[in-house]
C-alpha cells in the first residue's frame, strides 16, 4: 500500500512458512454455529461455511500477513499500475486452473469482476463500481482504468478479487443461499458436506499451484474436517473429548480454570499464547442510530458511562482483559493519548466541532469506576448528560421530556456469553432508570435481523487492520449506512468521517496515510456510535500435540493461522 514490498522477486517462500513441514493427514477443527451455503460472496454470505476462501477459491493475488498490506502474485503472475495508481494491469499465470482442469483467463476474471459489481457483497459492489473502464487485452491480461477515483487502494482490491469460474458459476441464482459443490481454483475440493453440520475438504493431487513460491510450506493437510456445533459447551467438550484438535479460546474464565481436563496432563493437548501485532480493533454494544431515540450523542455518551469494566473484568473475566480505547487500539494509528498534530487539525479544519476538544488533545478516555458495581460518579455524569439530551427521572424512570415516553430498548445477543456481559450491562443501565432488555436469538435470525438493522444495539466487532482501507466505507461511511448487510451497524453518516476515508485512501506517503486515520479514529470516538468494550493483547489457544506450527508467526495475523491452520502440519507418527 505504501513503500516496497518486503519479499524479492525471487522470494522462495514467505516467512512465517516452513517450506519443509511434511505433507500429509487429517485435521480436525470445529466452529460454533452451523451453515446453510457454500457461496461466501453474496448478501446471504454471513451464514456461509468456513474454510472456503484461500482452500477452495483463489483470488488474483495473495496477502502476506507479515506487512501491513502486501500483495504478491496467485493467479497473477505479473501486475502493473502507475505512480499515480490510475491503472492496473493483470497478466495470468498460464498455468492457472480451475479444480476440473480448465485454464482461467481473461474471461473468467471480467465475469466475476460484473458479476460482484452487480451481486456481490456491499464492499465489492462499493469498490467495482468505481472502475471507469475494462480492457481484456487477450486470454491471460485484463486491465482496469481506475483514473479519477483517488483511491491508491484500489488495485490492490482488485489484487484480491476471487476468480469464478464462468462456465460453473449460475448468475441467476447467485444471490440465493446454495449448498451445491462449487468449482474452484484452490488446493483442496469439496469431498462431502452434511448441511449444518460437516464440512470435508480433501487435497486436490492436481492443483495448478502446489510449487508456487507463495504457497511453499502451505496446506499441508491431505484432508481437513470442519464440524459444526451448535453452542459453545458442546464445542469445548468435543475439544476435550479428542474430536476437534485445535481450538481458539475466548472465554477468559475457562482460559484460567478449565484446561485441567485429563488430555492435558498426560500431554495429549497444549495450549498457549502468543502476541498479537496487528491494532486491536473494536468490540462494543452498538447503538443503532437509524432509532430516533439514539439520535443524541449526549445520550450514547450517557449510556456508556454506565458500563463498569473494572467490575465485569475483575468479577467476569479473571481480570485478562484491556480496556479499549481506540478504534486501532495499541497502534501508531491509535489518536488515544496523542494530541492531533498540524497535518489531523488540517484534515479536520472543514468540520468544525466534529471533534470534541478532549479527544482531540487526546485526553479522553473511557470512564473508570471504583470496581464495587455501585460506583455513583458515572450515574451522576450519565444523569447530568441526559437532562441536557432532554431526559428526566420519574418515579424511578427515565422519561423524555417533550413526550414522557420512557427510555426503553432491546439489546441482541446471539449467545450465552453475550447475554452474561448484555444483562450486566442492563443491570447497570437499570440504576438510572432505563429498561434494556435483553434478547438472545438463533443464528439465522441474528444474521437476518442485523443485515436488515432490525435491532435497537447489538454487539459488533470491528477488526482493525495495520492498514485500514475502503472497508472503513462499508463501516462508517454515510453510501453504507442505508445499505443493506453493510457492516456500518451503527448507522454513521458524517460528511467528516467520508471525508477522513477519502483522505486515507489517496494518501501517498506513511505520514499523511497515519494522520488521516488517526482523524478518523478522533471522529469515531467523538461521535461515541459505540459503547466500547476491551480486548486481550495476545491469542489464546488450545490444540492437539499431534500437530506442529512455525516457531514464527506472521507479524499482522489476526487470527494468527487462519480458519483452518493454513501454516500447520501433522507430526509423523
Amino acid at each position: 500500500m505504501q513503500g516496497e514490498p518486503a519479499l524479492p522477486a525471487d522470494f522462495v517462500h514467505l516467512p512465517y512458512a516452513n517450506p519443509q513441514a511434511p505433507k500429509g493427514g487429517r485435521l480436525s477443527v470445529a466452529f460454533q454455529g452451523t451453515f446453510d451455503s457454500l457461496n461466501p460472496f453474496n448478501l446471504k454470505a454471513g451464514t456461509t461455511a468456513q474454510g472456503l476462501s484461500g482452500n477452495i477459491f483463489q483470488s488474483l493475488m495473495m496477502r502476506s500477513m507479515d506487512e501491513p498490506f502486501t500483495l504478491y502474485g496467485l493467479i497473477a503472475q505479473t501486475i502493473e499500475t502507475d505512480a499515480e495508481r490510475a491503472h492496473v494491469t493483470f497478466r495470468l499465470d498460464p498455468r492457472a486452473r480451475f479444480s476440473d482442469g480448465t485454464p482461467i483467463t481473461t474471461e473468467d476474471v471480467l465475469f466475476t469482476f460484473e458479476l460482484l459489481k452487480t451481486k456481490g457483497r456491499p464492499q465489492q459492489r462499493a469498490a467495482y463500481g468505481q472502475v471507469r473502464k475494462v480492457d481484456v487485452r487477450d486470454a491471460h491480461t485484463i486491465s482496469f482504468d481506475l483514473s479519477g477515483t483517488d483511491d491508491r487502494e484500489l488495485p490492490l482490491t482488485l489484487g484480491l478479487m476471487p476468480v469464478l469460474s464462468k462456465k460453473h458459476t449460475d448468475t441467476e441464482r447467485f444471490n440465493e443461499t446454495s449448498l451445491e459443490i462449487p468449482v474452484g481454483s484452490g488446493p483442496y475440493l469439496i469431498e462431502s458436506i452434511r448441511p449444518g453440520e460437516v464440512l470435508t475438504l480433501k487435497r486436490n493431487p492436481d492443483y495448478w499451484g502446489k510449487d508456487l513460491p507463495i504457497h511453499r510450506g502451505l496446506f499441508n493437510f491431505n484432508e481437513i474436517r470442519i464440524e459444526y456445533f451448535r453452542d459453545a459447551a458442546s464445542l469445548y467438550e468435543a475439544f476435550k473429548g479428542g474430536l476437534v484438535e485445535y481450538r481458539d479460546e475466548t472465554n477468559p474464565t475457562r482460559w484460567l480454570t478449565g484446561y485441567d481436563f485429563p488430555a492435558m496432563k498426560t500431554g495429549r493437548v497444549a495450549k498457549a499464547s502468543l502476541p498479537l501485532g496487528i491494532p486491536k480493533g473494536m468490540t462494543g454494544f452498538a447503538f443503532n442510530t437509524r432509532r430516533a431515540m439514539f439520535g443524541d450523542v449526549r445520550l450514547r455518551e450517557a449510556l456508556g458511562l454506565m458500563f463498569d469494566f473494572e467490575w465485569v473484568n475483575a468479577n467476569l473475566y479473571g481480570g485478562l482483559y484491556r480496556r479499549t480505547k481506540s478504534f486501532f487500539d495499541e497502534s501508531e494509528l491509535s489518536a488515544s493519548g496523542r494530541p492531533a498534530d498540524a497535518a489531523e487539525r488540517a484534515l479536520l479544519a472543514p468540520f468544525p466541532g466534529a471533534v470534541r476538544t478532549d479527544i482531540m488533545e487526546g485526553a479522553w478516555q473511557p470512564p473508570t469506576t471504583d470496581g464495587t458495581g455501585r460506583d455513583r460518579m458515572p450515574a451522576r455524569r450519565a444523569l447530568a448528560l441526559l437532562k441536557e439530551a432532554g431526559y428526566d427521572l420519574n418515579n424511578g424512570k427515565l422519561v423524555a421530556r417533550d413526550s414522557g415516553r420512557p427510555l426503553d430498548f432491546e439489546i441482541m445477543v446471539t449467545d450465552r456469553n453475550q447475554e452474561r456481559l448484555a444483562l450486566n450491562y442492563a443491570e447497570s443501565l437499570r440504576r438510572i432508570g432505563v429498561s434494556a432488555r435483553v434478547r438472545l436469538v438463533d443464528d439465522v435470525q441474528y444474521q437476518r435481523r442485523r443485515q436488515k438493522f432490525d435491532f435497537d444495539m447489538m454487539l459488533g466487532l470491528w477488526l482493525a487492520s495495520a492498514s485500514p482501507g475502503a472497508e472503513q466505507r462499508g463501516r462508517w461511511g454515510s453510501s453504507s449506512a442505508q445499505q443493506e448487510a453493510s457492516f456500518n451497524l451503527s448507522g454513521a453518516a458524517s460528511p467528516a468521517i467520508d471525508a477522513m476515508i477519502a483522505a486515507l485512501l489517496k494518501a501517498d506517503s506513511s505520514a499523511d496515510f497515519i494522520a488521516a486515520v488517526r482523524a478518523l479514529d478522533r471522529l469515531l470516538l467523538s461521535g461515541f456510535y459505540i459503547v466500547p468494550l476491551f480486548h486481550t493483547p495476545e491469542q489464546w489457544f488450545a490444540y492437539s500435540t499431534r500437530l506442529a506450527h512455525p516457531e514464527r508467526t506472521a507479524h499482522y495475523a489476526a487470527p494468527l493461522f487462519g480458519a483452518t491452520l493454513d501454516t500447520w502440519w501433522r507430526k509423523a507418527p
